[in-house]
């Protein structure tokens, strides 16, 4: 064919485009098809234990036989649709009694208050040693970190000092090792430096702790103002991802601090407020394709009982009113959370930990035959934009399909074997996360 172009004048476009791929290639690497965490349980450092999390387990599986004794009674409660009720009643109760905690954050923050340096240097040394038992008995989560103070002015001296203490006496007990998937959480960050600081501390402690470069890991919480847009005006997130110089894994929202930071009432202080929803849409956009995580908040309303020992019928009565209030709020703020995308949120309280899983499970099951459908006839058709029933789907929402049956399985609401089944795919395409190049490798 005949071109105008030529050939040097190709080569010269080409490269400058393949210059800005690969930049943008590095900033937005995509999803890493890497299991995230439905949630993070938060404690005090006080009370942290090697075996903290079975016995929230234990705790967690009282409260559903006490106030979901059957399946029918836990669907009624939360309005699971009928189909499920059995299936997601079966999958919650084996899922806190073989593994309940996915994640949980040792807290030095508001779990854990101020108190005389002697005292949280005490606990700083301690709750590292009962990680580094755990670690050795094989009794905690897959995914475990902690949460320091803020490196306000008033306290990041007390901070790094914890953060210290605690990584010296975690690595000397564990011979040099790190728990899997360990991070550290920083919370109420207002600038880029306070971000580039524990990035800056994490630099020092490595080779002194003879660890590996780049190993420890952060969180940064996104509860203030300032952490959304700066004081010139301009958005602050990207600032803050570019500031932890690749250590940062995950970002999460802080509702009750944020909410306070705008000045909304306690009153109002919930998951479901405007202003949060302005944030986690922020934080979207911010980081959008960089790979890092998002978390949402927690429901500060806790589904416990009002009246103990010997109990009247009103008393008992009144007991499953309040807790079942409590999880289907619980379960109202999650289900708002994973319809926006965010797939992953505190939780406070074990008994929170039947509702975290019942809508985590019934979000991907109650979708299910739908999105098999349309997966298998756009994979058949070879990201051909493609018409199913009434819904038009293109090679966008083949990605997003793709991505709803990876976080499907991660989440364990669907086995593998499951997801071949009604996919038509391959265990190795599924993990590999990207559709463009499944569809590449069925075509050669």
């Amino acid at each position: 064919m005949t071109t105008t172009l030529s050939e040097s004048s190709m080569q010269e476009i080409t490269q400058s485009l393949k210059s800005s791929h690969d930049a943008f290639a590095m900033r937005y690497p995509g999803e890493s098809g890497r299991r995230q965490p439905v949630h993070t349980v938060y404690g005090g450092a006080h009370l942290f234990k090697s075996d903290t999390a079975p016995r929230l387990g234990a705790l967690a599986v009282r409260s559903f036989e006490t106030y979901a004794p059957d399946a029918k009674t836990f669907a009624q409660v939360l309005e699971l649709p009928d189909n499920l009720a059995e299936t997601i009643y079966a999958r919650v109760l084996e899922k806190i009694k073989r593994e309940p905690v996915e994640d949980f954050r040792i807290d030095f923050e508001d779990g854990y208050g101020t108190r005389p340096d002697a005292e949280e240097d005490g606990h700083a040394a301690t709750a590292a040693q009962e990680v580094a038992k755990g670690f050795k008995d094989n009794t905690l989560p897959p995914f475990i970190g902690i949460r320091i103070k803020t490196f306000s002015e008033e306290l990041h001296v007390r901070s790094i000092r914890t953060l210290d203490i605690f990584l010296t006496t975690l690595v000397k007990e564990t011979g040099g090792r790190l728990p899997e998937n360990f991070v550290v959480t920083l919370p109420k960050i207002v600038s880029p430096k306070q971000v580039a600081t524990l990035a800056d501390i994490f630099d020092l402690l490595e080779p002194k702790l003879n660890l590996p470069e780049n190993s420890l890991k952060m969180e940064m919480m996104i509860e203030t103002t300032q952490s959304i847009i700066d004081a010139n005006g301009e958005i602050n997130l990207p600032k803050l991802l570019e500031a932890a110089r690749g250590r940062c894994v995950a970002a999460h929202f802080g509702t009750y601090d944020y909410t306070a930071s705008c000045e909304i009432t306690a009153e109002y202080q919930n998951m479901l407020h405007p202003a949060c929803d302005f944030a986690r849409s922020m934080m979207q956009v911010s980081f959008g394709g960089t790979g890092i995580w998002l978390s949402d908040g927690a429901t500060n309303i806790m589904p416990v009982a009002s009246h103990r020992g010997e109990l009247s019928e009103a008393q008992k009565a009144e007991n499953f009113a309040v807790v079942h209030r409590a999880w289907r709020l619980h379960y109202e703020h999650i289900r708002h959370s994973l319809e926006n995308a965010f797939y992953q949120g505190w939780d406070l309280h074990p008994a929170q930990l039947p509702t975290r899983y019942a809508a985590v499970y019934t979000f991907f099951l109650e979708g299910l035959d739908s999105a098999s459908e349309r997966l298998s006839n756009f994979v058949a058709k070879a990201a051909q934009a493609t018409l199913v029933g009434d819904v038009f789907d293109d090679a966008a929402t083949g990605q997003g399909l793709l991505n709803y049956f990876l976080r499907a399985i991660n989440c364990r609401a669907l086995t593998e074997s499951e997801a071949q089944n009604l996919t038509s795919l391959t265990l190795e395409e599924l993990r590999a996360g990207s559709f463009v190049k499944i569809l590449q490798n069925r075509q050669k």
